[in-house]
């Protein structure tokens, strides 16, 4: 328990994929080929809650969608990066632009390109549903699966464990 504490304490940016975590990994086309996906309020919120921390929150999908990029906006997610090949590179990029290294940042995802980002950071994170290898990997599987609220299980996790979680919550009081 001190050690997954201690690995929250310094977190300051949440990093996630998108499909598999955001949303259940389904991808649906209505008839006109437009891609649809379902995203779950509750990590919606868990974003805004972060953020209104004052922390970070980004997006790096291998996936290029309009959705992603409709939803991002309205969540305030200005660190989008969409059709991202090497993940790893990316995180890196991301974290010398806003100067935190790897401690700082926790990463969650749910399969093979995710792993050496899960690996890499200070706090990696997977859900209930991925495979053997990513699990084995992760310092934490949330408790809610992908798309239907494990962002906001992971926000709630290391809020907690920073002792912030009751001032953030203390508004709907």
């Amino acid at each position: 328990m001190i050690q997954f504490q201690q690995k929250c304490q310094p977190i300051q940016l949440i990093l996630s994929d998108v499909d598999g975590i955001l949303t259940d990994g389904g991808v649906e086309f209505n008839n006109q080929g437009i891609e649809t996906k379902r995203f779950n309020i509750r990590d919606g919120l868990g974003i805004k809650l972060w953020q209104k921390v004052g922390y970070h929150f980004g997006l790096i999908t291998s996936r290029t969608s309009q959705i992603v990029k409709i939803r991002a906006t309205e969540l305030g997610i200005d660190l989008v990066r969409q059709g991202v090949a090497q993940k790893l590179a990316t995180l890196d990029e991301i974290a010398q632009s806003l100067e935190l290294n790897y401690e700082q940042i926790c990463y969650i995802g749910d399969d093979f390109p995710d792993l050496p980002c899960i690996k890499a950071v200070g706090f990696g994170v997977t859900v209930p549903e991925a495979s053997e290898e990513i699990l084995s990997a992760a310092n934490y599987v949330t408790k809610s699966p992908g798309g239907r609220g494990a962002v906001r299980d992971l926000v709630e996790t290391i809020l907690k464990a920073q002792r912030r979680w009751d001032g953030v919550i203390q508004q709907y009081m």
